[in-house]
């Protein structure tokens, strides 16, 4: 794709403030649909640079417990993928500058099915994908249609993603490069500050693209850290975490739900514009 995205344009601020960004993680409809909004509103003023939308799903690989709580609980809510997109929408009605990144699998976009979802996506306002189990051999299936339609899609690159493989993981991926920092599911360890400092030399050397590193990033010093090397650091878990602690005995949200969120993202913003 050539046509500058809202994506490239905020990676482009960044570097031209001299500082890594704060991608946020969320799960859309995480307790319901009314909170999920006000958290969603919230996130650019709180310091989010780049918003990451989890679309709710029963049967995840890659997230860990917390985040699949989150999803459960979306998805008890009511929550389906045009709830998702409609989130996104209102979103825009308030915000045409801060990236949304839709991330999940990709049963719920091939039953929706995958061409309308690319329209809807693009009317709403979406920016991005991630999607975790299409694979680059499965590239004709969505990845070159949602680049067609003016999507970025962005690929993951883990810890055993070795130099043969990488030509290969970066080939179509547009807007930025996730880096796991970890080899496992979201959340479930911390990151090797050190091992992840080499890694994103290791992935900065093969690619312009900029490169966010994320899962098992919890607190600001963390991510502080990790921002000193990567252009922007993605935080899920610890948020969606403190949505949970904040709910009642009845599993709803209470006056504290949205500030837990915020707060947290204030904290990690702060941090990171220390780096």
């Amino acid at each position: 794709m050539s046509k500058e995205t809202r994506i490239d344009r905020r990676f482009a601020k960044l570097k031209r403030d001299g500082r890594p960004g704060l991608v946020t993680f969320v799960t859309a409809g995480d307790p319901d649909f009314v909170t999920s909004k006000k958290i969603l509103l919230g996130l650019p003023q709180a310091g989010a640079d780049v918003i990451e939308l989890g679309m709710p799903f029963s049967d995840p690989m890659a997230d860990g417990p917390a985040i699949q709580a989150a999803s459960l609980r979306a998805l008890k809510s009511g929550q389906k993928m045009r709830d998702t997109l409609a989130l996104v929408a209102e979103f825009r009605k308030t915000d045409n500058d801060t990236p949304i990144v839709l991330m999940g699998y990709y049963n719920p976009i091939y039953v929706y099915p995958g061409p309308a979802f690319l329209a809807d996506a693009v009317a709403a306002g979406v920016d991005g994908l991630i999607v975790v189990d299409l694979p680059p051999e499965a590239d004709d299936e969505l990845c070159i249609p949602a680049a067609q339609a003016g999507l970025n899609f962005i690929r993951l690159a883990t810890p055993t993603t070795d130099a043969k493989r990488l030509p290969t993981v970066l080939r179509n991926t547009s807007g930025f490069l996730y880096y796991v920092s970890i080899t496992g599911i979201t959340g479930a360890a911390a990151p090797d500050v050190n091992s992840v400092h080499t890694q994103v030399r290791r992935i900065k050397a093969a690619t312009a693209l900029p490169v966010a590193v994320g899962f098992g990033v919890k607190s600001p010093d963390q991510a502080k850290a990790l921002g000193e090397v990567a252009d922007a650091v993605v935080v899920g878990s610890a948020l969606v975490g403190a949505i949970e602690k904040s709910l009642g005995a009845d599993g709803r949200s209470t006056s504290k739900t949205v500030p837990a969120v915020l707060d947290l993202v204030g904290s990690l913003a702060a941090a990171l514009r220390a780096a």
